[in-house]
């Protein structure tokens, strides 16, 4: 994404157990490596990023750690000062005599903390209680037991808080709706009441219900008008769509779980029709229109927003504004609903040859109902921009946003001052993935970077929107956190990280590249990790992580990180690790993006060599041992490239890979491939090249993953027999995509595989991860 020897670890397969030719690995060297992944290298990062916590419109705390002592610091950014929240040796004296029990001032064991009243009153939970600290009078009172989760911080999106659980709360905070028997109920909060609002859902044919395929739930899919009365939602049509079956493994007879999985091809698919919840009169008001596919602007999902997609209201839930998409993605039509009788007005349609996305990492329009306009976003001149739309007559009024650069997230729209503030990639020459916090106005006048430092911003703004926190980093550059205003101008330093306790142990960051991609002129960029000592004399063999998109890529943030997977453990084996992203992966140009459009098969592999060639030099690597792994559409990737670049791939691990994505969801494929009558899904199946292997390959996949079911890898290994081809694969009988508990296991047998089969060494016997417990 998306042989036959049974041992005690349920592996399907066991590594060969003669000595190698090279060393004999201990338990030392993989300790050593461990020492690299993020449970061991975070803690050791001082003063990191900070994440605000806003009190008021101008004050907000943060958690301020260093060698272990945690202060918490308030800051208020209308007169530019910064100090501890409160005294935190009387706050912990005070609770060590209420609770009878030691509390230690440097590490107070909050499981959660809000400050009210300006700072003076401090509200938290610990030793299973809440408790209320008035720092005036040094009163420290308890105010009940502590409920078993707290929200830490929430906030809400457009159209309600989720409230936890499978339930969305209305933006006044007094109603929850929630899914019983198909059908949609609301709860008064207050007195628990319970009403039921539609009566005619049944099973396949039910309101809010959450079924992507790939992903699913018990939450509702939803949207809450402003003002609480109405919600708008739909219901989804699963009727005659074809399943998909998993079968777990346990003592007795296994338990078949079966739900709606449509492919591509299909004829039917999922389709939601769209209506209005008049919450008080219960009436439900179908929209005027014929039923839309279960799609969305920006991902292969209905609610990846956290909420409803696609929805916006007006300020007094008279008019409800939507986008519908087509099966392939490439028509969206613009569309105003009335709320009280459901008509609906066709406002504009936009109409792409291979795939529209309504923004990067949010969906970006906004219906601006006071003023009767549109943003809207749009890469029909090869870049993601913003256009201002008449919302009466669905005429364009102008392009705001311009230039090879794009928009990836609308953050703040005044409606007031007609300026738009958002974030922005393509703006500095250092690195095009690089984000920056920007303004312009309406006319698209003004344009302004507000945070001008190099590197990777990340914003949150005030609730009154008149302040934000900026925390910027690079891959190797440590973050550095201000407050400025909405100008841009600087009002608090806040944090630099310090790293001096994680350079002691030998760490360094990565080094960060930029290469042609295989065309020779098409700059890409990526990181490469080395072993902390090198041996300047002796080629190192290299390691490809990849994950090939097309809606991601194997870098991920570009933000500093301490740890990113195990790239760094791996390098401390004896590896070169290199982590690229190639052509088709996002946050570029349109038409960088849509390169492998019709054929995902290529899985920007022509790059990775391309890159790994160039960087074989500088890097003392060995082009004559080159392995690959990636793990869902990574695990796709591996498994073409052995068989597609034999010659250059020795060594893959392919993991939970959607080998043939007419075995993956339909929304998936149709939208990066094109519908299957207009795209070759054929020629692009892995299974039919499985012939070529040369080199050594482990493939591994959850019997129970029900994002890429595990019949995708099966076709592969159905192939490589039939063509008389040795493999080596790894069952986890009960886990999904993720292999939850078996993760570690899955990492060390990575770190086995390539340790024998590409250094040529022997791997430590069943060597234990020192994985932290979760809640531990």
């Amino acid at each position: 994404m998306r042989k036959f020897l049974l041992t005690g670890a349920v592996c399907v397969s066991i590594l060969a157990v003669c000595a190698q030719s090279g060393k004999v690995l201990t338990n030392q060297d993989y300790e050593h490596a461990e020492q690299f992944m993020n449970y061991n290298t975070e803690p050791l990062v001082d003063l990191g990023t900070v994440r605000p916590n806003w009190v008021s419109g101008d004050q907000f705390w943060y958690l301020h750690t260093k060698s272990g002592t945690a202060t918490f610091m308030l800051v208020n950014a209308a007169s530019h000062t910064k100090a501890p929240a409160f005294d935190h040796q009387k706050l912990a004296t005070a609770l060590a005599k209420a609770s009878g029990t030691e509390v230690n001032a440097q590490k107070l064991p909050f499981s959660y903390i809000t400050l009210s009243d300006n700072g003076n009153t401090v509200s938290f939970a610990a030793e299973g209680k809440q408790w209320k600290y008035n720092q005036a009078n040094n009163e420290l009172m308890t105010t009940g037991a502590a409920p078993e989760r707290m929200n830490m911080g929430g906030g809400m999106g457009r159209g309600g808080r989720g409230g936890g659980g499978n339930q969305v709360i209305s933006p006044d905070g007094k109603t929850a709706a929630f899914i019983r028997d198909y059908n949609l109920w609301i709860r008064d909060l207050a007195t628990k009441k319970e009403t039921q609002l539609t009566t005619d859902g049944i099973q396949y044919l039910g309101y809010a219900t959450d079924n992507a395929g790939w992903k699913s739930s018990d939450r509702p899919v939803l949207r809450w008008s402003p003002d609480s009365k109405k919600i708008a939602t739909f219901r989804q049509d699963e009727r005659n769509v074809s399943d998909m079956y998993l079968v777990t493994t346990n003592v007795g007879k296994p338990v078949l779980k079966t739900w709606k999985y449509p492919l591509p091809g299909d004829k039917t698919i999922v389709t939601i029709q769209r209506v209005i919840i008049d919450v008080a009169a219960k009436k439900v008001i179908n929209l005027q229109v014929p039923p839309d596919p279960h799609r969305a602007t920006l991902s292969d999902d209905i609610s990846s927003s956290g909420t409803f997609d696609d929805i916006d209201w007006n300020a007094d839930a008279s008019q409800m504004a939507f986008v519908s998409t087509s099966r392939d993605h490439k028509q969206e039509k613009f569309r105003i609903a009335d709320a009280a009788t459901g008509a609906v007005r066709e406002v504009f349609e936009e109409v792409v040859p291979t795939q529209y996305e309504s923004g990067r990492s949010a969906i970006d329009w906004r219906y601006l109902a006071a003023s009767n306009e549109i943003i809207w976003y749009s890469e029909r001149d090869n870049w993601g921009h913003l256009y201002l739309y008449d919302a009466k007559t669905g005429k364009l009024k102008h392009q705001i946003t311009k230039g090879d650069w794009l928009v990836s997230r609308l953050l703040k729209v005044d409606e007031k001052n007609r300026e738009l503030y958002f974030m922005a990639t393509g703006l500095e020459k250092e690195n095009p993935y690089f984000a920056q916090f920007c303004k312009i106005g309406f006319d698209g006048k003004n344009f302004t970077i507000l945070t001008p430092e190099a590197g990777t911003h990340s914003v949150t703004l005030s609730p009154d929107d008149q302040y934000f926190v900026d925390s910027y980093s690079k891959p190797d550059m440590a973050p550095v956190s201000v407050c400025r205003d909405l100008n841009g101008k600087l009002i608090t330093e806040l944090e630099t990280s310090d790293l001096s306790r994680l350079t002691a142990t030998g760490w360094k960051a990565p080094t960060p590249v930029s290469v042609k991609a295989h065309d020779g002129k098409t700059d890409i960029y990526g990181l490469v990790f080395t072993p902390t000592h090198m041996d300047p004399s002796k080629k190192y063999p290299v390691i490809d992580y990849i994950y090939p998109g097309p809606q991601g890529g194997s870098v991920g943030s570009w933000a500093f990180s301490a740890s990113r997977g195990d790239h760094q453990a791996l390098a401390e084996l004896g590896f070169v690790v290199v982590v690229i992203e190639g052509t088709s992966n996002p946050y570029r140009s349109k038409s960088y993006h849509d390169m492998s459009y019709g054929n995902m098969a290529e899985n920007t592999l022509p790059d990775q060599i391309a890159a790994i060639r160039q960087l074989a030099p500088r890097f003392s690597i060995d082009t004559t041992k080159v392995g690959i792994w990636g793990h869902s559409g990574g695990g796709f990737a591996t498994a073409a490239a052995m068989f597609r670049y034999p010659d250059f791939f020795k060594v893959g691990i392919s993991e939970s890979g959607n080998h043939d994505n007419r075995n993956y969801e339909d929304d998936w494929g149709e939208r990066y491939n094109g519908l299957v009558e207009n795209a070759n899904y054929e020629a692009q199946a892995n299974q039919n090249y499985a012939k070529n292997l040369k080199g050594k390959l482990l493939l591994a996949h959850g019997m129970m993953d029900n994002n890429v079911p595990p019949y995708n890898t099966l076709l592969v290994v159905e192939a490589l027999e039939k063509a008389n081809k040795s493999y080596d694969l790894i069952i986890f009988p009960n886990s999904q995509h993720g292999y939850g508990a078996f993760s570690p296991y899955m990492m060390r047998r990575r770190w086995d595989y390539f340790v024998q089969n590409l250094l040529g060494d022997t791997p430590p016997v069943n060597y234990q991860m020192h994985t932290p417990v979760f809640g531990r």
